[in-house]
């Protein structure tokens, strides 16, 4: 089989598809002939090198992947049945291939009204958006909910599940995404490119963070007293945690965990057609390099995705 692996860390360019024998299935493990596989900007940092996540190379990426199983060690699926998850984050899944071996509990039988390609960008984004705004958030009908960055991977999944939720649903997102967000079921869309969402939005009850960068902090003042936030990108800033303890305000990070009882949740919105999954490009396997590229230029609607 096929896998894109890197021996030194760098730009897109460092990306190298070679062969390799396929993955072994363990007991309670699936092995997955893969159709297609998403791409997170996670990934492109770690390609950098901006954290050792995954040690130092080679190594290969990717966690969200969708495809057909081949082999089954597990009573929980049968050769043929489509599944598509979010294998073993944080730790390496090698999804980056076509072939994946993965423990069968990480995996959820693929709706039809998904395509594997739809599949594939779901998990990260889904899981993030799920535990952030219902296990953490504990959003429910009639809160106000700001999305930081709605026209994003997990911004756009988030909106919908906040809809689903019955919330009232304030986003940021550029005016070039207005149309998509609203689309989407956002009730409020603030042009942070012209508006300072801190004076635009007022008494919040949940802030979903997954932009980093000073969004965070300056959520604060819209928070109603004992609001929380919910962040994927500052969940260890203690100086940030105290800041929001001494204003009586509830924090909390998030870093996303397989769970497939959260990911059947979703398949069951997608199935009411409550949730869509948008893919702003795909691209075929031996283009991971263009793909690269595109991930890391920021500013995406939805997600990139690899076929194989």
């Amino acid at each position: 089989m096929r896998i894109i692996t890197q021996k030194e860390l760098g730009g897109p360019e460092v990306l190298t598809i070679v062969d390799a024998p396929e993955p072994r299935a363990l007991p309670t493990e699936v092995l997955v002939r893969v159709k297609a596989i998403g791409l997170n900007p996670l990934e492109a940092r770690l390609r950098e090198g901006e954290f050792p996540l995954l040690g130092q190379p080679p190594f290969v990426l990717g966690w969200d992947v969708s495809g057909v199983v081949e082999e089954a060690l597990s009573w929980r699926f049968r050769p043929g049945d489509e599944v598509f998850g979010m294998p073993l984050f944080p730790r390496a899944a090698n999804a980056y291939a076509e072939m994946v071996a993965a423990p069968a509990l990480h995996l959820v039988k693929k709706p039809k009204e998904l395509s594997h390609v739809e599949a594939a960008a779901l998990p990260v984004v889904g899981l993030t958006a799920w535990q952030g705004l219902v296990d953490l958030g504990g959003v429910t009908a009639g809160d106000r909910v700001l999305i930081h960055g709605g026209g994003g991977g997990v911004g756009h999944v988030a909106i919908q599940l906040a809809k689903a939720l019955g919330a009232h649903v304030i986003t940021t997102a550029s005016e070039s995404k207005r149309e998509f967000v609203e689309g989407l079921g956002a009730d409020e869309v603030i042009d942070y490119t012209k508006v300072d969402f801190a004076e635009a939005a007022k008494d919040v009850d949940v802030v979903l963070d997954t932009l980093g960068g000073d969004a965070a902090e300056r959520s604060l003042g819209v928070l109603r007293p004992g609001g929380h936030l919910v962040t994927a990108v500052a969940e260890e800033d203690t100086a940030l945690i105290a800041k929001f303890e001494a204003a009586g305000m509830r924090f909390s990070g998030i870093a996303v965990e397989p769970d497939p009882i959260a990911l059947r949740e979703l398949v069951a919105l997608v199935e009411q057609g409550k949730l869509r999954v948008h893919v702003q490009e795909t691209f075929p396997f031996e283009r991971i390099a263009d793909a690269h590229r595109l991930l890391e230029g920021g500013h995406l609607r939805g997600k990139v995705v690899l076929t194989v």
